[in-house]
């Protein structure tokens, strides 16, 4: 196996996003979320012969060079809008997400991720989620100025909009379905810590013990 790709979808408020960068702090290597959206949006928003051009150079240290150029965004975020289709947008996504999947070991967060790359044999496929109690304590200690009530809209519209971008671009799967991901994790009762542990423990299963024990003496971890 050349490479490997873990990919974290998670109801918002959870902590999928903060596992991601503890999993990739542990692992030595890049998450990406909203760069892969970023860096998409750039290259839709080109003339078309640009967009094919493109196409046909995002290969994986380019498209690498250029994600991590973009600035990281650490704030807790949702979606108060509606879900709107955009399917040049996700079709450069769904490339970017591709091209990194054939390249590089890193965490894809969200972005129909697990569905994109269901068929490839180097990754892992993860589902974080958590009682609504949980999302909206994790929710109030990471946004500034919010109620509660404000919390749990956003926590409701967050997750309404992230199912109807699922069920859109997978051709009407559901995206909490267990079935969609290798393993499914409720983090109120394991914590983000011990997350990412099970999560690597879930790599080793399904890579293999000799795939973990390489990976690991290379970072130094063994």
């Amino acid at each position: 196996m050349k490479n490997f790709v873990v990919t974290i979808a998670r109801g918002f408020g959870s902590g999928g996003r903060q596992i991601a960068a503890k999993l990739a702090d542990e692992l030595h290597i890049h998450s990406y979320d909203n760069r892969i959206l970023k860096l998409a949006a750039q290259y839709s928003g080109y003339p078309e012969h640009y967009f094919k051009e493109a196409d046909e150079t995002l290969q994986g240290n380019l498209i690498e060079k250029q994600l991590l150029a973009l600035p990281k965004k650490f704030h807790t975020s949702g979606h108060l809008s509606r879900f709107v289709s955009d399917d040049r947008l996700f079709d450069f996504q769904k490339t970017i997400i591709e091209r990194l999947a054939d390249s590089e070991n890193c965490i894809i967060v969200g972005k129909c991720a697990d569905y994109i790359l269901k068929d490839y044999d180097n990754v892992v496929s993860v589902y974080v989620e958590a009682p609504r109690a949980y999302c909206l304590q994790r929710v109030l200690e990471r946004m500034d100025d919010i109620t509660l009530e404000e919390a749990d809209e956003l926590i409701t519209r967050t997750d309404k909009y992230r199912a109807d971008y699922y069920k859109y671009y997978t051709g009407g799967n559901y995206w909490t379905n267990p079935v969609n991901y290798d393993i499914t994790i409720n983090n109120a009762r394991l914590g983000d810590e011990k997350s990412v542990q099970l999560i690597i423990d879930c790599m080793r299963i399904k890579f293999g013990e000799e795939w973990y024990q390489d990976y690991m003496k290379s970072i130094g971890k063994l």
